[in-house]
């Protein structure tokens, strides 16, 4: 089968819906309460786009844009387990193929950017008046992330004049976490990097 500008990956499943024990025994988890963050975000590929040139062959591991298995997903027409990852070199927002595994290597794609996330402190000043009565708030909120750390070479951080391991700031709601090996990550566009902290 030849795609134009689509891999196709192997699905067994589109959710991370299942947990297995140390004594073998399998937990089945109800996802529809929180189905972004049990989607499968990585497949081997049984395809390639011969219209673009890469160096991913059937058989490796590509990570990809959670439209590529979110409600219902993007099937290959007539085949259960295939759902199709749009490629396009040139421009990051139409790519949903974030990056691939080779040989333990992870090779970013299409200008996306990979962050090891950073824990950030919230810096709130309690409310004066709340603390004087002896009420104080609680927050269940978390911090949305501006800054990570850059985990993964590709030629659009080169670049940017940037390396592995440089600190750097996005806007706010630019960042979509997914996970590598079962490691979580930010995926950024590299063009939606605005700083890099100073190095000492």
């Amino acid at each position: 089968m030849k795609m134009r500008d689509y891999f196709v990956v192997q699905l067994d499943s589109t959710m991370n819906d299942t947990v297995t024990l140390a004594n073998g025994t399998k937990l089945f988890i109800d996802t529809k309460y929180d189905e972004f963050n049990h989607r499968v975000n990585e497949g081997e590929v049984v395809y390639i786009p011969y219209n673009h040139e890469t160096a991913i062959e059937s058989g490796d591991t590509i990570y990809f844009h959670h439209l590529v298995v979110i409600n219902g997903g993007q099937k290959l027409p007539g085949y259960d387990q295939y759902y199709m990852v749009k490629f396009d070199p040139d421009v990051t927002i139409n790519s949903q193929l974030i990056a691939y595994k080779k040989e333990d290597e992870i090779v970013p794609m299409s200008g996306w950017a990979i962050l090891e996330a950073i824990e950030e402190k919230k810096e709130e000043e309690p409310d004066a008046w709340l603390m004087h009565l002896g009420i104080e708030l609680v927050t269940l909120e978390d911090k949305l992330p501006s800054k990570g750390k850059i985990a993964f070479d590709s030629k659009e951080i080169q670049d940017l004049g940037l390396k592995v391991g440089d600190v750097v700031g996005f806007g706010k709601n630019m960042d979509y976490r997914f996970k590598i090996d079962g490691k979580e990550y930010y995926r950024v566009r590299a063009e939606d990097l605005l700083y890099v902290e100073e190095r000492v």
